[in-house]
C-alpha cells in the first residue's frame, strides 16, 4: 500500500498514463457465466453482422500480442467458411463461454464512441496550415516500473530531464508556447487547431493534403498530464449546456470565440504525439490490428484481454436503435476505465464522427472466453 500511495504522489507531480489514482481500491468485478441463449440478440444478428464479427476477430488473430489463451480458438476460426453464417455462430458457441461483466454489482456502464477523423493538412507550413503535428520528442522520458513493482504494470511515468532531475514534461500550454523550440519533429501541419485537438483526443486519424494524398497518423506517446474534457470545462464555465457539449457544439463555440480558444484548449494539459503509419484498411489499435468500423472496441485491459470477443448491448446515439453484436477488444484509451466500460469505433469521416461525438449511452458487456479456461482475473 505504501508503494501505491508513493506512486500516486509521483503521478500527481510528473504525470502517469493511463490516468488513474494508484491508491484507489479496484472496484469489485464479477464474471458471471451464462448461456449464449441469454445474450440479447445473439440469434437475431444479420448474416453480414456475423461475417463482420468473424473478420474483425481474424484481424486480431494475426497479432503477436494476442493472449496465449486465444491462439487455439484463432486457429479454429481460420477454418470457418464465412459464407456460412450458421457455421460462424456455431464456432463461437462451441469454442467460447460467455461471461456477463459486473462492476460493484452493476451490469451496465458507459459506452462511448470514437472515430478516425480526416483533417486538412500540409507537408509544409504555410498561412493556411500553421499548426504543427508533432512526432515523438527526443527529450520525453518514459519510465516503466513494472519490473520492480508488478502491481503498477498498467502505469508509466513520463517526464523530462533537467540536469539530473526528472521533472514533469511540458503541458499543452507550454508546448504551444515553445513553438520552434520543441525537440519533437514536425511530421505535418494542420489547418485548424480545434480539428487537431480532436484528432489528439481520438488518438489517430488522417491528414488530407492539398494534392489529394493522405497521411495516416497514430498515437506515439503522451506527455503524461491527465486528460481533462474540453466539453466539461466549457460546461463548468457556463459556456455550453451539457446537451450542447458535443463535438459539433464545441466546434461551434470555438468558431464564435476565436480569441478565447487558446485558453480553453489549454484546460486539457494532456498532449498526444503522433507517428506516421503505413497504409492499412483501418487505424491501428493497441493490439496492433487494424480497427474495424462498428466491430472494434476500446476496453480496460485490466478486465478484458485485448483480442477477446465481447458481446455488446447498447443503443445508437442518433436514432436509438439497439446495438447488439459481437465486438472485439482491440484497443485501449486513457478514459476507458472499468470493467463495464467500452468505446465503440465508428469508422472514418464525418458520419462516423457524428455518432462518435454524440455517443454516451448505457450498455452491457459479455466477455467470450475459451471454454475450459477460467475468466481472466483482474
Amino acid at each position: 500500500m505504501r508503494r501505491l500511495l508513493l506512486f500516486a504522489a509521483i503521478c500527481a507531480i510528473y504525470g502517469c498514463a493511463p490516468v488513474e489514482r494508484a491508491s484507489e481500491k479496484p472496484p469489485a468485478v464479477a464474471y458471471l457465466e451464462t448461456r449464449f441463449e441469454s445474450l440479447p440478440g445473439w440469434k437475431a444478428n444479420s448474416p453480414e453482422t456475423r461475417r463482420g464479427s468473424l473478420r474483425a476477430f481474424l484481424k486480431g488473430c494475426a497479432q503477436r500480442a494476442l493472449p496465449a489463451a486465444l491462439i487455439a480458438p484463432c486457429n479454429d476460426a481460420r477454418l470457418v467458411d464465412e459464407r456460412d453464417t450458421e457455421a460462424i455462430r456455431a464456432y463461437f458457441e462451441r469454442g467460447f463461454a460467455p461471461y456477463r461483466l459486473l462492476a460493484e454489482g452493476r451490469d451496465s456502464g458507459l459506452i462511448t464512441g470514437y472515430y478516425e477523423p480526416v483533417i486538412a493538412g500540409s507537408r509544409e507550413r504555410n498561412a493556411r496550415h500553421p499548426h504543427p503535428v508533432y512526432g515523438l520528442p527526443s527529450d520525453l522520458v518514459v519510465v516503466d516500473l513494472a519490473g520492480l513493482y508488478p502491481e503498477l504494470r498498467d502505469l508509466r511515468l513520463r517526464g523530462r530531464l533537467d540536469g539530473k532531475r526528472l521533472v514533469p514534461y511540458y503541458s499543452r500550454a507550454e508546448i504551444e508556447a515553445r513553438a520552434g523550440k520543441m525537440t519533437a519533429p514536425v511530421i505535418a501541419w494542420a489547418a485548424d487547431a480545434v480539428e487537431l485537438f480532436f484528432l489528439q483526443v481520438q488518438g489517430s486519424g488522417q491528414l488530407q493534403f492539398e494534392d489529394g494524398t493522405r497521411m495516416r497518423i497514430g498515437y506515439a506517446e503522451q506527455n503524461g498530464h491527465p486528460y481533462r474534457s474540453l466539453g466539461r470545462h466549457l460546461v463548468d464555465h457556463g459556456e455550453l449546456s451539457l446537451e450542447q457539449a458535443t463535438m459539433d457544439g464545441i466546434k461551434d463555440w470555438a468558431a464564435r470565440n476565436p480569441g478565447r480558444l487558446k485558453e480553453a484548449l489549454a484546460s486539457n494539459a494532456s498532449y498526444v504525439f503522433f507517428r506516421e503509419l503505413p497504409a492499412s484498411d483501418g487505424p491501428i489499435g493497441s493490439l496492433g490490428a487494424p480497427l474495424s468500423a462498428e466491430f472494434s472496441i476500446a476496453v480496460d485491459r485490466r478486465y478484458i484481454p485485448l483480442g477477446a470477443p465481447v458481446w455488446l448491448r447498447s443503443t445508437d446515439p442518433v436514432d436509438g436503435a439497439p446495438i447488439e453484436r459481437l465486438t472485439l477488444a482491440q484497443d485501449t484509451g486513457g478514459a476507458i476505465r472499468g470493467a463495464v466500460r467500452a468505446d465503440l469505433f465508428w469508422g472514418l469521416g464525418p458520419a462516423a464522427g457524428e455518432r462518435a461525438g454524440r455517443m454516451r449511452q448505457q450498455g452491457s458487456l459479455w466477455l467470450l472466453w475459451p471454454r475450459g479456461l477460467p475468466p481472466p482475473a483482474p
